[in-house]
């Protein structure tokens, strides 16, 4: 019954988005973007959510798995918005939104933001107010991504994985080459602190908390971002599962789930996030609630600015 009321909430959340998301939000290889940083206000110019919602059709034998991968969503991204769904066993014919939407991180600069909470990377553009954004995999509960600001140190294509002394034994060796064994994939992009943002031999796990520690992308997306990047290009991992943003003046909530456990009143947490934003923005507080309670990851219109 719970799920159920759930996914009844959840559609009702939905269109409030198809509702609210203006025709200039269309999807592509990259968005762009106005924030108050380059010239725009809250509530005038600003425009900080990107993407379009999409409709699928399910088709006899797909998965949901399959429908993240050919959208570039991660499996979190489905699971979240259909938790009652079974992710083998889809109704052929159903109609399904795709969450291809998304509110940008409050930090736009130049380089690459990592959100562990929503498991999604976004590569800022230099000099210019375009994005890229690609869905990860993040560190295991044990072995969790960790926040801080890093930088591009090296580049391999074809890596070999030196494995750590304290994985040596469940893997049973201390090098894996280059390979369909290898979990590195193609290409590792190293930040640092034994971190590195990599491909995979196993692209069902993106959008799941798998690694120790990396960074995991579908290995098509890992290809387009190590060409993209250089020596030296800023990384910014954060942790933030509310994120708040604007279409002109509208103002969308987007809440993910505290994936470590990190905050101890999750409710207090995103209401004291939203009261940064002043007393020029209202709130419909029904709304902010329920995307709160839910938690489907998709921006939700809570409100406007003056």
């Amino acid at each position: 019954m719970q799920a159920n009321i759930r996914s009844t909430t959840a559609a009702v959340m939905i269109w409030t988005v198809l509702l609210a998301v203006p025709e200039f939000a269309q999807s592509g290889s990259a968005f762009q973007y106005w924030d108050g940083k380059q010239g725009g206000t809250a509530g005038s110019q600003e425009i900080t959510v990107i993407g379009s919602l999409q409709n699928h059709q399910v088709e006899k034998g797909e998965t949901l798995l399959d429908i993240a991968r050919f959208y570039d969503l991660g499996f979190n991204e489905m699971a979240d918005l259909y938790p009652e769904m079974d992710p083998w066993f889809l109704k052929p014919g159903s109609i399904l939104v795709i969450p291809s939407l998304w509110i940008l991180p409050e930090i736009r600069k130049p380089g690459i933001v990592i959100n562990v909470a929503e498991m999604r990377l976004y590569h800022f553009l230099d000099h210019s107010r375009e994005v890229r954004t690609f869905p990860v995999a993040v560190g295991q509960c044990l072995w969790p991504t960790p926040s801080g600001n890093f930088c591009v140190i090296e580049k391999r294509k074809y890596p070999f994985w030196y494995i750590p002394m304290s994985l040596q034994k469940k893997y049973g060796t201390g090098v894996i080459p280059p390979g369909s064994n290898n979990p590195l994939g193609e290409y590792f992009i190293g930040i640092g602190n034994a971190i590195g943002i990599h491909g995979t031999n196993f692209a069902w796990t993106v959008g799941r908390l798998v690694t120790h520690g990396c960074i995991r992308l579908y290995p098509e997306d890992i290809r387009e971002l190590y060409s993209a990047v250089s020596l030296g290009t800023q990384v910014r991992i954060i942790y933030e599962p509310i994120k708040i943003g604007y279409i002109g003046k509208k103002i969308f909530l987007e809440a993910h789930r505290d994936i470590y456990a990190k905050i101890n009143n999750y409710q207090k947490y995103a209401l004291d996030r939203i009261a940064t934003y002043g007393s020029t923005c209202r709130f419909d507080a029904a709304t902010v609630e329920q995307t709160i309670r839910i938690r489907s990851g998709i921006p939700v219109e809570v409100g406007c600015c003056d």
